[in-house]
C-alpha cells in the first residue's frame, strides 16, 4: 500500500502519553453511489439514510474517531439511526473492509490494522499482563512503514517510523506498551501466547518444532485467506512478456543423443508395480562399467523431452512432458554434471528438452568440482557420482502466471520428477539417489546464470550399479 505516514523526531522511548483509535475504508477500496468495492468484492449499501452516508464518506476519505462518526450518524438520522449505524459498523468489520489505526497526540497515524487477504477487521480487547512479540511474527518495510504479520492471518499492522521502536520493546516480556497498540497488535495474531512464567512457545512441540520461516511458508501458501491473490491470478502479465516453454539455445558446443526405440523398451520391461516395489536409493557405482552415453540419453528422453507446446489464452506457451507440471508450464530444466559417462566428455551440460541434445555450459574446473564434491558427500559415496544431475527452475515461467503458490509448486514438480526419474531409472537398471538439499550459489558460480532468473532446485545421482549395488532404502 502507498505509504499515509509522516516522520515525527521522537523516538518510542520519549513516546507520547496519549494516543487516540480512528478508523477508515480500507486503503484500497471505494465508495461508489450504493457499493463498496474493493479487491475482496463488492459490498452493497441499500437505503442508506443521510447521516450513514455521510460517515461513510468521512471514512472513505481517511482516519475518523468512533465520537466523530457518531455525531455524523446521530445529526442526519437521530439517535434511533445509531443502532442501524452500529450495525452497519459491524458488518463492514465482518467483511475485513476497514482499517483501524492510533493517532499520537500530535494527531499523526503511528500503527495500523490493515487487511493483507480476507477476514474480519474487528478489534479485540488488549491482552492484560506482560505481553511479547510472537517469535513468529515477521517484519517487513514497504511503503514507508514497518509491516508486521503473523504466519496464516489476514492482517498486518504497519508501523510508522516513530513507532518503529516498538518491536525492541516486545522482544521480551513487558507492560509498558499502551493497550490502543496492543489491540491493533494482537488482533493482527502478533504477539505470542502465554507469559513470562508459561511461553509455550518455547516450551511446547507444537510451537517448538517449527522454524519461524519454515512456518511463514507453511502459513502463506496453505491459506489462501491469508493472502491477496492465490493461485494462476496472472499478475505479471502486464508488465513482462512470459518465457517460452524451452529455453534458448546456447552452450560451449552440443552434443546429440540417441533416441530410444520406446516400443522395444516397453516390451521388454518390468510391470510398474516390479518397478516400484524394486525402487530404493542405490549409492554405488559401478567404475568398471560407467553409465553411457545411450544411457543418459534414454534417461532424459523418457523423464524430461518435450513431447509438444501449445498457447494458452493469455499467450504463455505451455508444454508436454513425459512428467505432469502444474498449469502445464514445466519450468524444469536439468544439468548433467558429468564425471564419468562414455561417450560425453566431462563438463557441465544442460538438456536441451525440446531438441533432445546436451549443451556443454561449462568445462571442469573449480566451480564444478565443488559441486561434485558437494554431492559426494551427501550421498557418503568413496568416490565420485559419475553423473549429477542438477534440477534447475526458471522461476519465471511459473511467476508469471502464479501468486503465492508459485515457490511452492516448483517444490512439488521436483518431488514428482524425482519419482519419474527413480522409477525410469530402476526400470533401466541405475543407481539413482536423490539429494536433500544442495547449494544454489554453487550453480550459479558454475553457470553465471542469474540466481533470480534460474536456480536449482534439486539434485540427483546417477550411475551405472554394480552388481552387487546394496543402498538404504529411499
Amino acid at each position: 500500500m502507498n505509504s499515509t505516514y509522516t516522520t515525527r523526531t521522537y523516538t518510542y522511548a520519549e513516546r507520547p502519553t496519549a494516543y487516540a483509535a480512528v478508523s477508515r475504508l480500507r486503503r484500497d477500496a471505494s465508495l461508489t453511489g450504493g457499493s463498496i468495492e474493493s479487491p475482496i468484492g463488492v459490498f452493497q449499501l441499500k437505503d442508506l439514510p443521510p447521516g450513514a452516508g455521510a460517515a461513510l464518506r468521512a471514512v472513505a476519505e481517511g482516519e475518523r474517531p468512533e465520537a466523530e462518526l457518531t455525531a455524523l450518524v446521530a445529526e442526519g438520522d437521530g439517535l434511533t439511526g445509531l443502532m442501524r449505524w452500529n450495525l452497519l459498523w459491524r458488518r463492514l468489520d465482518a467483511a475485513g473492509l476497514l482499517e483501524h489505526a492510533v493517532r499520537d497526540d500530535s494527531g499523526t497515524v503511528v500503527a495500523r490494522l490493515c487487511p493483507v487477504g480476507r477476514g474480519a477487521t474487528a478489534l479485540v480487547p488488549a491482552p492484560a499482563g506482560p505481553v511479547r512479540l510472537s517469535r513468529f511474527a515477521e517484519a517487513r518495510v514497504s511503503g514507508g512503514a514497518v509491516t508486521l504479520c503473523a504466519p496464516g492471518r489476514p492482517l498486518a499492522v504497519e508501523l510508522a517510523p516513530a513507532a518503529a521502536g516498538l518491536l525492541g520493546e516486545l522482544a521480551d516480556w513487558t507492560d509498558g506498551v499502551p493497550p490502543e497498540l496492543l489491540r491493533l497488535l494482537s488482533t493482527a495474531g502478533l504477539l505470542a501466547p502465554g507469559g513470562p512464567d508459561s511461553d509455550p512457545e518455547n516450551t511446547e512441540q507444537a510451537y517448538v518444532q517449527w522454524d519461524p520461516a519454515d512456518l511463514a511458508f507453511h502459513a502463506r501458501t496453505r491459506t489462501p485467506a491469508a493472502n491477496r491473490g492465490y493461485g494462476g491470478t496472472y499478475r505479471h502479465a502486464d508488465r513482462f512478456p512470459p518465457e517460452p516453454a524451452a529455453a534458448p539455445p546456447g552452450g560451449l558446443r552440443t552434443l546429440a543423443l540417441p533416441v530410444p526405440d520406446l516400443a522395444a523398451v516397453a516390451a521388454g520391461e518390468n510391470s510398474l508395480t516390479e518397478v516400484l516395489e524394486q525402487r530404493k536409493s542405490v549409492r554405488e557405482h559401478d567404475a568398471q562399467a560407467p553409465l553411457t552415453r545411450d544411457q543418459l540419453g534414454e534417461l532424459l528422453y523418457r523423464t524430461l523431452r518435450i513431447r509438444g507446446v501449445f498457447t494458452d489464452p493469455q499467450g504463455q506457451e505451455l508444454a508436454d512432458r513425459p512428467y505432469p507440471s502444474g498449469g502445464a508450464v514445466h519450468e524444469l530444466e536439468v544439468y548433467p554434471l558429468v564425471t564419468a559417462c562414455e561417450g560425453v566428455e566431462p563438463g557441465l551440460w544442460r538438456y536441451a528438452a525440446d531438441r533432445h541434445e546436451l549443451e556443454l555450459v561449462a568445462e571442469p574446473g573449480p566451480a564444478t568440482a565443488a559441486l561434485v564434491k558437494e554431492a559426494r558427500g551427501a550421498t557418503m559415496m568413496d568416490g565420485d557420482p559419475q553423473v549429477v544431475l542438477l534440477v534447475a527452475a526458471r522461476f519465471g515461467r511459473v511467476m508469471w502466471k502464479y501468486e503465492t503458490v508459485a515457490y511452492p509448486l516448483i517444490l512439488k514438480h521436483v518431488g514428482v520428477l524425482y519419482q519419474t526419474l527413480y522409477l525410469v531409472g530402476t526400470s533401466m537398471g541405475l543407481a539413482v539417489c536423490a539429494l536433500g538439499g544442495g547449494d544454489t550459489s554453487g550453480f550459479a558460480a558454475a553457470t553465471g546464470r542469474d540466481p533470480f532468473l534460474e536456480g536449482t532446485v534439486g539434485e540427483l545421482v546417477i550411475g551405472s550399479r554394480p552388481p552387487a549395488a546394496h543402498g538404504a532404502e529411499g
